[in-house]
């Protein structure tokens, strides 16, 4: 196995279990991309053993810190270990569809794997899971119980900073061909996924408990689900007896899914409309016409990609937030959401605390949420828990 050597000092990330190495703190290395290699200090101690990327700013994504021995069946144990933690989490029958590997959370680096009803989906963001995605498709086919079929999604931006192509189309890896649209189940809804042009892998399995808060709060209020993709939030919302629900999102074709999906749902008697806008544009025309709802829900794509994009992020959470308050009615409802990574819960909460003075109102948080438990979060990496929510009310 050839060899990456730290610079002086720069270990204890690694001793600490973070699961990246980062070029400044590399004195030498002599791998190819995707490569294993064995990471040792400046002083020749081994560190543990990860996989090598070159071209990326993460030029290690360890899998293992420590004094131990590299042991050919790794993948083997580590795929069937994240998926047997999995075996508890839905046996109730709740859901169908849940995310099987979580990345570095599950010790597998730039693994990704999504289950939807008989067949997964993947991605693989880094180049060593890019090196290992055959035999990786292979041992989900087997660990999992029920997969029929196993994809590859090659669309994910992060890609290109390991140099690897990012192009818009798929692979097929293991068993069966997956469908155009496979129907899941979750909770009190039903929703067809698109695993070949869906968002992420398909559907954002991420928002499942968040989906489930909403509901809970939504009877008999007139609800605005903003950037509402296929509809998951306002379906909820109808679901529970939702007076009426207004979802919009600037996507055409994730409209048209969202009205199949409204086909799956009993509705309780809600009305439904779907408006095709921009989100920013739509609030500010309900600002001006003075439109109120009891409810709104706010889960905007990605708005800040790296750290270097935090600052111009936040004033695009600002104002978004800041023109739902003045919407929402007497003692209404916001369900606001991040998934940017580099923007953390404290930092979140506070600008949505400098909103809601800008809008002249007063709110109480009654719930935060996170991603559910088959989206786990290493303790020794917190980049993993990407996602956080908001929900609160208006006590004017």
């Amino acid at each position: 196995m050839k060899k990456v050597v730290l610079a002086k000092g720069r270990e204890r990330s690694v001793i600490k279990n973070h699961p990246w190495i980062f070029s400044g703190a590399v004195q030498s290395a002599d791998a190819s991309s995707g490569e294993l290699v064995e990471v040792v200090s400046s002083d020749g101690k081994k560190l543990g053993f990860g996989w090598y990327s070159p071209m990326s700013q993460i030029r290690v994504r360890m899998l293992f810190s420590g004094e131990g021995e590299y042991s050919p069946s790794l993948l083997r144990e580590r795929v069937f270990a994240a998926v047997g933690r999995r075996a508890g989490f839905y046996a109730d029958g709740y859901t169908d569809a849940f995310r099987l590997i979580n990345a570095e959370n599950d010790l597998l680096p730039g693994v990704v794997v999504d289950k939807y009803g008989d067949f997964a989906v993947c991605q693989f963001t880094c180049a060593g899971a890019d090196a290992n995605k055959n035999e990786i498709a292979s041992l989900i086919m087997e660990a999992a119980p029920g997969v029929r079929g196993v994809m590859e999604r090659l669309d994910n931006d992060s890609r290109a900073k390991e140099g690897l192509p990012v192009e818009p189309r798929f692979s097929h890896l293991a068993g069966e061909s997956l469908p155009e649209n496979i129907k899941i189940k979750e909770g009190p809804c039903s929703f067809y996924v698109d695993p070949y042009k869906g968002h992420k892998t398909g559907f954002y399995l991420d928002q499942r408990d968040a989906r489930k808060a909403v509901g809970s709060l939504a009877n008999g209020k007139k609800v605005l689900n903003c950037f509402c993709y296929t509809g998951g939030f306002g379906l909820y919302a109808g679901s529970c007896g939702a007076e009426k629900v207004v979802q919009v999102d600037s996507s055409a074709e994730a409209l048209a899914m969202a009205k199949r999906n409204e086909a799956l749902v009993e509705l309780c008697g809600t009305k439904m409309e779907y408006v095709e806008t921009d989100v920013f544009r739509y609030l500010r025309e309900c600002r001006d016409a003075g439109v109120k709802f009891d409810m709104i829900i706010l889960d905007p794509p990605k708005f800040a990609s790296s750290k270097a994009a935090l600052m111009k992020a936040a004033r695009g959470y600002k104002d978004i937030n800041l023109l739902a308050m003045k919407l929402l009615s007497p003692y209404g409802t916001l369900a606001t959401f991040s998934c940017s990574g580099a923007m953390d819960a404290a930092f979140f909460g506070k600008i949505l605390a400098e909103a809601s003075c800008d809008a002249g109102r007063t709110f109480q948080v009654v719930a935060n949420t996170c991603a559910g438990a088959d989206h786990p979060v290493s303790i020794s990496f917190p980049e993993g828990g990407y996602l956080k929510g908001v929900i609160m009310t208006a006590l004017d």
